[in-house]
């Protein structure tokens, strides 16, 4: 028996395999080194002390280059480099790419870590985890995981009608999606990297509790470590692999080291995981420390944002949406919402207010005096927050930019010492108070699922993928605190590591409207949200978000648990724009009862 400080790890042999028994799980490494057997916690009733067994781990791994892929030529056996505190095994294989190639397992008495590092010089494409090719005799190709999982979680929303699927399905999280088929991922970039499994069937709701548990598969590392785009979860019959997509903008000279699959059992739901997640990345500094922060009261007002009433406008009227981002438009919303007895304490001026998006000066056609506008709020009570979207360069010159073969700007570039002062100056302009500055009280940031993805792309620095999203939300987020410390800056970005970019996360759009079918029950979809941000990000605030609803009976059904997600957030002033239903007098007498029961909760808060 091996003690260790937070329980007991029992270890032993049997017949060249390495066996460990906790008391959260077993596991059983083969004695050629290619796979290791995972098994539920067994029970006083399991003759031989192993459970259920619920996955063949693949061991061998393919850290895949631009210059070719990475087989196994021969796989060696499990070695125990140590007992204490707790077991940690290596398996070395001979890969046709790398020098060295090995894996390495620690055995905590709570989890299972697997890393997988390699030796030599190359440039990384797809990293295959959990997965691998092999030249062996007796059997090459794709060697994937096998496991019992039955159902799925991933706390990246995707199709909003469903918030579970089966373990068969693939998933997706990161920071790359759009409204393309197989890209509709964009509502959180990036979500953790925590997925969870279960080998319950037929699981509709991920709070329900099924006696089997929940094993969460979760990325675990420092966020500059982070240079893929996105973790893959690829399904296979009767199993799995994980891909990091690195696309050929992290480059090996000597020694790599991915970042660590943690598997853990017996959660009692996905949300439980992702908060066993987030103090786990806590503890090994891969995620600031959760903390009561310093909030200005108004931070947690009820917002209005224009887009809404904007998109309903422009349907009545034929115009874009985004013309309709203008002084004369905010200023009849906000009229109408206060004959209705409601006045918003933070304004949110959406999509278009700027002439140009990269330069942040305001369009003068639509706002004559957007800092006096501004000023006049303050003096009313009320704060302005201006919408800003990522990785638009509009303005600005193209050498600010990643780069495609052709030298065509596809996204700001924020490793470009120019572009990030380019970021810093845009974020001075709306929210300084010096003299052409608009005064502005915050940023609501939109569109980082526009990170740039591709490997032909150029681009100065060593990060890529989430690393180089955090980079640039790290810019803007540090130059807003320098010029405003109050400045509220708002992402849909719960993954925990991002907690130091953000103050609050927005649930994001409710409807994927680009779907052939897209309509959707929206309360579930967003109770599901709000629960993954609370329990990755439990020091952030929640921005409830309002669009696109599909009804007016959806819109009230959802207005009536806003109260207990998070910040009240209103889109609309006199009519949906996706139905075109007016809003009577029992929906304003709705609003106001709403805010009424936030202002009570938020302040019972303080």
């Amino acid at each position: 028996m091996v003690g260790t400080p937070s329980g007991e790890v029992w270890l032993g042999r049997h017949e060249g395999r390495i066996q460990i028994r906790t008391k959260a799980y077993g596991l059983s490494v083969a004695a050629d080194g290619r796979t290791a057997r995972v098994f539920a916690a067994g029970t006083d009733s399991d003759a031989d002390g192993w459970g259920p067994q619920v996955a063949t781990l693949q061991l061998f791994g393919a850290l895949d280059t631009l210059e070719g892929p990475d087989e196994t030529a021969e796989a060696g056996p499990p070695v125990l480099l140590r007992q204490h505190p707790h077991p940690v095994i290596e398996a070395e294989r001979c890969s046709t790419r790398w020098e060295r190639a090995a894996v390495r397992l620690e055995c905590r008495p709570e989890a299972v870590e697997l890393s997988w590092s390699v030796r030599g010089s190359g440039t990384l494409g797809e990293v295959h985890l959990l997965a691998g090719r092999s030249v062996l005799p007796g059997g090459g190709g794709y060697l994937p995981s096998g496991s019992s999982f039955r159902t799925l979680f991933s706390p990246n929303p995707g199709d909003p009608r469903r918030l579970v699927r089966a373990a068969g399905e693939s998933a997706v999280v990161g920071v790359v999606g759009d409204a393309g088929p197989g890209r509709g991922h964009w509502f959180f970039t990036p979500a953790p990297l925590c997925l969870a499994l279960t080998t319950a069937p037929a699981v509709a709701d991920p709070a329900q509790a099924v006696p089997e548990g929940w094993w969460t598969l979760a990325v675990d590392a420092p966020v500059s470590d982070l240079t893929f785009t996105q973790l893959a979860y690829v399904p296979v019959d009767g199993g799995f692999g994980l891909r990091l997509d690195y696309e050929g903008h992290t480059r090996v000279d000597g020694e790599f080291r991915t970042p660590t699959v943690v598997l853990t059992p017996d959660s009692p739901d996905p949300y439980e995981g992702l908060r066993r997640h987030r103090t786990r990345l806590t503890s090994r500094g891969s995620a600031p420390a959760v903390q009561r922060r310093r909030r200005p009261n108004w931070w947690s007002a009820p917002m209005f944002c224009g887009w809404g009433a904007q998109n309903h406008e422009g349907r009545v009227t034929g115009r874009p949406a985004q013309d309709l981002a203008g002084q004369a438009e905010y200023d009849r919303y906000l009229e109408r919402l206060a004959d209705q007895g409601l006045e918003p304490g933070t304004i949110v001026i959406d999509d278009k207010w700027q002439l140009q998006y990269g330069t942040c000066a305001p369009d003068p056609d639509k706002w004559p005096d957007l800092r006096g506008w501004i000023k006049a709020r303050h003096e009313h009570g009320q704060r302005v927050l201006l919408w800003w979207p990522a990785w638009l360069w509009e303005g600005l010159a193209d050498e600010l930019c990643v780069r495609n073969p052709q030298g065509r700007p596809v996204a700001l570039d924020p490793g470009n010492p120019k572009a990030r002062k380019a970021l810093e100056d845009g974020v001075a302009r709306m929210l300084g108070d010096g003299p052409g500055d608009l005064g502005a009280d915050g940023m609501k940031i939109d569109f980082t699922a526009r990170t740039p993805s591709g490997a032909a792309l150029t681009h100065h620095g060593p990060r890529w993928g989430i690393a180089l999203l955090h980079e640039l939300l790290s810019t803007v987020y540090d130059a807003a605190k320098r010029v405003k410390p109050d400045a509220l800056v708002i992402t849909h970005t719960p993954h925990p590591a991002f907690a130091d970019v953000t103050d609050m996360v927005r649930l994001n759009d409710m409807l994927r409207l680009d779907d052939p079918e897209p309509d959707a029950p929206i309360v579930p979809q967003m109770n599901y949200r709000a629960a993954v941000v609370a329990a990755a990000c439990p020091d952030l605030l929640i921005d409830t978000d309002d669009w696109c609803v599909p009804d007016r009976r959806q819109w009230r059904e959802y207005l009536a648990v806003k109260p207990r997600l998070g910040v009240p957030a209103l889109y609309y002033t006199t009519h949906l724009d996706r139905t075109g239903e007016p809003l009577g007098p029992d929906d304003y007498a709705a609003l106001r009862a709403a805010w009424r029961a936030w202002d009570k909760r938020r302040h019972a808060d303080v």
